[in-house]
């Protein structure tokens, strides 16, 4: 891959392998040149000496001289023509030889250059991979956030519309009583026309209470459809009704009774009477359902060991005492046989099978444990290896862009391994 640089001066762009071409070439010439002066300066000196020689010869063998002298300068010349290309022939090797060399080198500096720069990118590119896997999973997150709260905006406005409902159901309620009251007001005017004429208040204050009962009865029956609601006869001391409680599995947990009331104002006495019935027919707890709450009520409670509350908010207070009655129940029933309990418990705690079960638990989180530490192990020796490799890469090329800018300067060249691009920019 050919290199190219520009001239500061003319803005000529050449390869720099020609420039470096030129400049081995340059240097040979000379080293040529000097080698040629140094054996032609050694050729006349032994030239000289020759010819002093020659002419201390010439006084004692002119003759012989004169006769040798057309066949010595032959000689010469011939030994001075091999001689001169001798040196020429190995002059040329020299010089090809360090030429192919310092291009040998060159070129296995430039294919290691290149090696290094695309196991760069090759790094560069897996790290953007990365970073898009890192930002695919950010939006997932994002979008499961999303759902979530969406999930839980759908979940507030199921429970609105459920409130909703019940408000609807409790005005619903409300219609139903004052559609039964209706109709049982006409069914009694029909059968007792005269007496209502003469009893109309008493007999429409008794009417009113008669239908709530009715409807407490019905809302209790189908709000616990599990549990005995029975009805006292008209007539019968105690409570309007009472309800039975019963768990999952059929047993009797307790009881509450009822005691309806539709009047302008609230009595204290119904309060000592409902506990003498509560007490008489030994129930749990007993309600009484009003229209109107005592002095310092505003809202269902306890006065006095009875609660207190209105036709809208019964099914809520039953829906607590039951649970209470209930959770009662339970706890009683987990006192009983509590010391064999307690050495049953002991013995499985001490016996051969609780040892194994938890012996593999244990196994099995050491097991986990022994492989989570060695795959990080793992990971670090391989995040260790990287990181000399990186470490190698960037101090190679640091050494490469430090001697690309000692040739053609600091200007005209950037060698970056950071930046965005990763790529090798020359001017």
């Amino acid at each position: 891959m050919s290199t190219e640089i520009k001239c500061p001066n003319c803005a000529h762009t050449f390869p720099i392998e020609e420039v470096m071409a030129e400049e081995y070439k340059r240097d040979l010439r000379e080293k040529m040149l000097s080698f040629t002066k140094q054996k032609e300066e050694e050729f006349a000196k032994k030239q000289n000496e020759f010819a002093a020689q020659q002419k201390q010869r010439e006084a004692a063998f002119e003759q012989q001289q004169k006769q040798q002298a057309l066949a010595y300068e032959q000689k010469l010349a011939e030994e001075k023509k091999l001689l001169r290309e001798t040196m020429e022939e190995d002059l040329r090797k020299r010089i090809a030889s360090d030429f192919e060399n310092k291009l040998r080198m060159a070129d296995e500096a430039n294919k290691e250059n290149e090696e290094r720069l695309k196991l760069a990118r090759a790094r560069e590119l897996d790290f953007l991979r990365k970073e898009q896997e890192m930002k695919k999973k950010e939006e997932e997150l994002e979008l499961q956030v999303q759902r979530k709260l969406q999930e839980q905006r759908m979940e507030m406005t199921e429970q609105i519309r459920k409130q909703e409902a019940e408000k609807n159901s409790i005005r619903e309620t409300e219609h139903q009583l004052r559609v039964k009251e209706l109709e049982k007001q006409l069914e009694d005017q029909k059968k007792l026309a005269e007496e209502m004429k003469r009893k109309a208040e008493q007999g429409s204050m008794q009417l009113q209470g008669e239908v709530q009962e009715l409807i407490l009865e019905e809302l209790l029956r189908n709000s616990f459809p599990f549990d005995l609601i029975t009805e006292v006869g008209k007539g019968v001391r105690g409570a309007d009704c009472v309800h039975l409680v019963r768990n999952q599995f059929g047993q009797e947990c307790g009881r509450i009774i009822y005691e309806s009331k539709r009047t302008k104002e609230f009595s204290v006495e119904w309060i000592e009477k409902l506990k003498k019935d509560m007490r008489g027919m030994g129930v749990d707890v007993a309600v009484i359902v009003t229209q109107c709450y005592p002095k310092g009520m505003d809202c269902f409670g306890e006065r006095d060991g009875v609660w207190i509350c209105s036709f809208d908010e019964v099914k809520a207070v039953a829906y607590i005492l039951r649970d209470g009655i209930m959770k009662l129940y339970s706890a009683a029933k987990s006192q009983e046989n509590k010391g064999d309990k307690m050495h049953m418990l002991y013995d499985y705690l001490t016996s051969n099978e609780f040892s194994e079960q938890w012996k593999a638990i244990r196994e099995g989180f050491m097991s986990m444990k022994l492989s989570i530490q060695r795959e990080r192990d793992a990971m670090e020796k391989l995040w260790k290896a990287r990181e000399k490799q990186l470490e190698k890469v960037l101090l190679n090329a640091a050494h490469i862009r430090g001697s690309i800018e000692g040739i053609a300067g600091t200007d005209n060249i950037q060698l970056s391994l950071t930046d965005e691009d990763d790529t090798l920019l020359l001017d």
